[in-house]
């Protein structure tokens, strides 16, 4: 990278098609296509915008959902995987990057799914590949526990890029940990509503779009950095299909505020709109040479921090169920020999100079 890039970004504020993978996929790179004819040079779509959120964990008790559990153990992705290289070739022919919120599958299990999020970059080939630290709350009915692997920042002609997902940006050690490594835009998705209550109960219910803004507009803040923030669009299609779930599900998705899709300048500012009640695409102007004037007051990954004082180590193994004293090739990496440049992607990869303050452990040979 040289100097401090300028550029244009899309955010798709957007609704899958619905437990649905081709078809969302297929909708995915349209929105890419279209993004890239109006100048983006970047997409971020949503929290595990392929193939759906899965909301019915919060509208129905977990004996009920097994029949939605298997439709999305099912549409899952494999990373690896042809979906996957679908949209690098999408990418690659726009020339865009493009951050990709999915649930992941794993041929060690049929029921074990992730959080999971890719950065793909301009040329096709996946940049990184980050699974949710911990699912929150009723997450936990659906995706396991993600590890290290993925915290780091890609260098890129757009600047040094990272990700977090949803409750991820709450994280303090999570963010530090992308902030040490010199991150310059933070990609942060988010799903379409997040139920904590019945809305008609005494007691406010989590407002998701309040939530959001705290964060973004902290993590800018103290990072220095852009935050954008995609987050997703329950459609009428969608909702039509949770319907299943009672008949109260109707009313509590109606009345459940929504998630909010945005950009925040390094200030902690908006960069232009907001989208939370209509399905499109927002598009912001990033310019990275905001990011230095900032950091002449609070540069707390340079300094103005004091390194000899604390220290954060943070494990980006990525762990895996078992692991064989032969040399035959760990899961995922079987799919390298496929010549594509998103097959090339090793999720073990370490990145060779590590950030003050962080101290990252190598993977472990599994």
């Amino acid at each position: 990278m040289e100097g401090y890039p300028s550029y244009k970004v899309a955010i798709a504020h957007v609704s899958p098609v619905f437990l649905d993978t081709p078809a969302t996929v297929a909708k995915a790179c349209s929105i890419i296509e279209e993004a890239a004819r109006h100048g983006a040079q970047l997409v971020a779509f949503p929290e595990t915008y392929v193939p759906a959120f899965p909301l019915w964990s919060a509208l129905q008790a977990p004996i009920y959902s097994h029949n939605f559990f298997l439709r999305l153990a099912r549409s899952a992705l494999r990373i690896p995987g042809p979906e996957l290289e679908r949209v690098a070739r999408i990418a690659r022919g726009a020339q865009v990057f493009v951050s990709l919120g999915i649930n992941e599958g794993t041929a060690a299990s049929v029921g074990c799914l992730w959080n999971a999020n890719v950065l793909i970059g301009d040329d096709g080939a996946i940049l990184n590949h980050h699974r949710k630290l911990v699912p929150t709350f009723y997450e936990k009915l659906t995706w396991a526990n993600g590890d290290g692997a993925g915290l780091r920042v890609s260098e890129t002609r757009l600047g040094r890029v990272g990700m977090l997902i949803c409750g991820e940006n709450t994280n303090p050690l999570a963010r530090y940990a992308l902030m040490a490594q010199g991150e310059q835009l933070h990609i942060a998705s988010y799903p379409p509503l997040w139920p904590t209550r019945d809305p008609r109960t005494a007691g406010a219910n989590y407002d998701l779009a309040d939530a959001i803004r705290i964060r973004a507009a902290a993590h800018s803040f103290e990072a220095k950095c852009f935050t954008l923030v995609a987050a997703g669009y329950l459609d009428p299609a969608s909702r039509e299909v949770l319907l299943a779930c009672g008949p109260e599900a109707g009313r509590l998705m109606d009345e459940s505020p929504r998630g909010a899709s945005m950009a925040i300048d390094p200030t902690g500012k908006p960069l232009g709109g907001v989208m939370c009640e209509t399905e499109g695409i927002l598009y912001a102007d990033i310019d990275l040479a905001a990011c230095v004037e900032p950091k002449q007051f609070h540069d707390i990954t340079g300094g103005y921090n004091r390194f000899d004082v604390f220290r954060l180590t943070v494990n980006r193994a990525a762990n895996r169920p078992i692991s064989f004293a032969d040399t035959m090739p760990a899961e995922g990496d079987a799919a390298a020999s496929l010549g594509s440049p998103a097959a090339a992607y090793r999720r073990d990869s370490v990145t060779p100079e590590e950030p003050p303050g962080v101290q990252a452990k190598p993977p472990s040979a599994a």
